[in-house]
């Protein structure tokens, strides 16, 4: 490899580079503060409020949030001028409602405060610009619910997650999270069905405890705790890479010699930069009210995980938001490129955003938490069984809330679960439910044990009731359950939407049986719990035997996106959805649009840089290197040297490789032609199918060839590198 050339000058800017210091926060003197005294500073929230405004108002807004009443003009408008008071102190010279559209990410129009009072400038926001703005709906995703020319939406305060300030070295933008809508007032986001699907559960579950003699209990929420997994390489190395810039993953790459073989990396100790990056980033959450709470290196070389403290579901989902801009806006400034991707490396461990949720009454209960005895807990057996009958019925639904390309790519594979939905309570808590449902009146006993670990000096462990089950896509890990299934690039408020309504549906469904049978809790638990019976798996997902046995018992299995989105096109999921009031008919119609034609156009771009790469850099290589053997062979005979039967293979074999790459590349062209001829669904299910299988045959290749030419003729960074030489 030539010592000027690109990789070779990645190679040298990464081993250059040293860890980034950044600035803290420090008092007067100099001194680093505590957290305590600046977490949330860049955060418009409850004591911020109780500052800024008056007495009376502030206790309107508090019922604006707790009761959810509604946000009249006046109060709107104090808001408006605290909020102007605070941001203006911290340097804010702009706003902008910070909306999430149907495009999976954030979106943000800034307007400025400056406005003239005659021809004075001033700096002015009213109770309207808080409350409301206009973006264009036409340029957003709406999966057929608007039209091009009709190009009115609207943007609306959603005041039950905090303003924040967002800073960049130019300045600060006040940044409000809002809804957005249509002309006519349908969903184009994903936040108005979360906020829908919350409301919906908040009304079911305090239905539920008020049959259960909870009569104190008026609202409860869902509440959220997302874990985000993520790789790390050296820019250097992403700025070589066309199909990381441009799709966030590599979609061909020969494996390094050791990959995770050695089970090394997790947990292990974090390097310098990694860590350097890892703390600037604790420090902008923080400031922004996000409560950071756990880092750590993953199992996949270069790959680690943060993980955040629980929040209600629409603040966890904007603080999960959050995260991943940080994320990127950070990784810039220490010489990385942070890799979101599902599945960026192949053959090693993909990323997902394992989503913990639960439960809270207004009480301050936590509703799946079991106590010391769960099988004396009537309220935590009812509404466990409420969850697994909603998601036993709405299997299909919560399949396709985490179906997309990119976690194609990772459900099913040996580290994430199978893209079948099935729960996973543990052996105590199963234990309880087999003899609730066998009935058993005591209903089995599920006391904590503790772990002797035979050193005197060491202290006893404390075992939970339940083992924790990596393998199962919705299992239940002590007070909580965690859905695993959600992919490392995803919005969770689409997931969280569609599994607050599942549940709404299990406890809807719980109600009537209840009612059914005259109030009798623990009957109607066990006729429950037998309903649902089929969703429950105690064992191991990944094995081939659970394919089979889900199967038998009739349980969904989309092996791919295409097949996936068909359950929001069944008549359950739409029943469900307008039972709650979460979506419309034509608001879950555009659903399955926009990620259909998401799905194809990510696909078609994936094809397109596949064919690139082996055009521009792996067919190029390997010619140079055929030319080198080729020549090698020809020197040897002008010498009068024997060439021996290994000189001749080489370069045979190297030639049948190129052949069968060009014959790869072809294949997978000519098919995408043909398949963009066809209709919407006939198109997604060929590229899942076939076209999956022509651009893995190229790639397998591309990486043979790679795998055969010299370091000195490849010209893209190798797997080696990235994930080894980042740091």
């Amino acid at each position: 490899m030539s010592s000027s050339s690109p990789r070779h000058g990645a190679l040298r800017a990464a081993a250059e580079r040293r860890p980034t210091t950044f600035p803290r926060p420090k008092d007067a003197q100099g001194n680093l503060q505590p957290v305590e005294r600046w977490f949330g500073r860049n955060t418009f929230g409850i004591a911020e409020m109780r500052q800024h405004l008056p007495t009376d108002a502030f206790r309107r807004f508090e019922l604006v949030i707790a009761r959810g009443e509604p946000l009249d003009k006046p109060l709107a408008d104090q808001v408006a001028r605290a909020v102007l008071q605070w941001a203006g102190e911290r340097g804010a010279t702009h706003f902008c409602h910070w909306f999430q559209p149907m495009t999976g990410s954030t979106a943000e129009k800034h307007d400025g405060f400056i406005d003239f009072d005659g021809s004075r400038p001033i700096a002015r926001f009213s109770g309207s610009q808080l409350i409301q703005s206009e973006p264009d709906a036409s340029s957003f995703p709406s999966g057929g619910m608007r039209s091009t020319f009709e190009a009115r939406g609207y943007t609306a305060w959603d005041p039950t997650s905090p303003i924040f300030l967002m800073e960049q070295e130019t300045g600060a933008t006040l940044c409000i999270p809002s809804v957005f809508v249509s002309y006519h007032g349908d969903a184009l986001d994903k936040k108005t069905p979360l906020l829908r699907s919350m409301r919906a559960l908040s009304v079911q579950a305090t239905a539920l405890m008020q049959a259960l003699g909870h009569t104190e209990v008026q609202r409860v929420t869902a509440t959220a705790g997302p874990e985000q997994e993520y790789f790390l390489i050296d820019r250097a190395y992403a700025a070589l890479r066309p199909d990381l810039l441009i799709g966030g993953r590599t979609v061909l790459g020969a494996p390094a010699p050791k990959g995770q073989t050695l089970e090394d990396h997790y947990f292990g100790a974090i390097p310098a930069r990694v860590q350097a990056f890892m703390h600037e980033i604790e420090v902008e959450l923080y400031k922004l009210g996000v409560p950071a709470k756990t880092r750590h290196n993953e199992v996949a070389p270069a790959q680690f995980e943060l993980a955040v403290l629980y929040a209600e579901a629409n603040v966890a989902a904007d603080h999960n938001q959050l995260v991943m801009e940080i994320m990127r806006r950070v990784a810039a400034r220490h010489g990385f490129a942070v890799l979101l991707h599902e599945k960026p490396f192949a053959g090693m461990n993909g990323s997902g955003k394992h989503l913990n949720w639960s439960m809270a009454d207004d009480q301050g209960r936590n509703l799946l938490d079991p106590g010391a005895h769960p099988e004396a807990n009537p309220t935590f057996l009812a509404f466990l069984a409420a969850t697994l009958l909603g998601v036993h019925r709405n299997a299909a639904l919560l399949r396709a809330s985490i179906a997309s390309h990119g976690n194609d790519f990772r459900l099913g594979a040996n580290e994430a679960p199978p893209a079948i939905i099935s729960a996973f309570l543990g052996n105590k808590l199963s234990a309880v439910a087999d003899a609730i449902t066998g009935g058993s009146a005591g209903g089995g006993r599920a006391d904590q044990a503790r772990i002797e670990l035979g050193v005197h000096a060491l202290p006893d462990v404390q075992r939970d009731n339940t083992d924790r089950n990596r393998t199962s896509p919705f299992a239940f890990t002590g007070n909580k359950f965690e859905f695993r299934a959600v992919g490392s690039n995803m919005s969770v408020s689409w997931p969280l939407a569609c599994l607050n309504t599942a549940v709404a549906d299990g406890i809807a469904t719980f109600r009537a049986m209840l009612e059914a049978r005259g109030g009798d809790v623990m009957r109607t638990v066990a006729d429950a719990l037998r309903s649902s019976e089929d969703i429950r798996f105690e064992g191991n997902n990944y094995a081939s035997s659970w394919v089979e046995e889900a199967e038998r018992r009739g349980l969904p299995h989309a092996r791919h996106t295409a097949a996936a989105l068909e359950g929001l096109r069944l008549e359950s999921t739409r029943a469900v959805f307008q039972a709650h009031g979460v979506l419309t008919e034509a608001e879950l119609s555009s659903r399955y649009h926009v990620q259909v034609e998401r799905y194809l156009t990510i696909a078609e771009i994936e094809v397109d840089l596949l064919g690139q790469l082996i055009d521009q850099h792996v067919l190029p290589s390997a010619l140079a290197e055929r030319t080198a053997l080729a020549q090698d062979l020809a020197a040897l005979q002008q010498a009068g040297a024997a060439a021996g039967p290994e000189d001749r293979s080489a370069l045979d074999q190297l030639t049948l490789q190129i052949t069968e790459l060009r014959a790869a590349r072809a294949a997978l062209s000519a098919r995408a032609a043909e398949l963009g001829a066809l209709p919407l669904q006939a198109r997604a299910e060929g590229y899942a199918t076939e076209l999956s299988a022509l651009a893995a045959r190229a790639r397998a290749a591309a990486d043979a060839i790679e795998a055969r030419v010299a370091d000195s003729r490849w010209t893209l960074p190798r797997y080696r590198e990235m994930v080894f030489q980042s740091w």
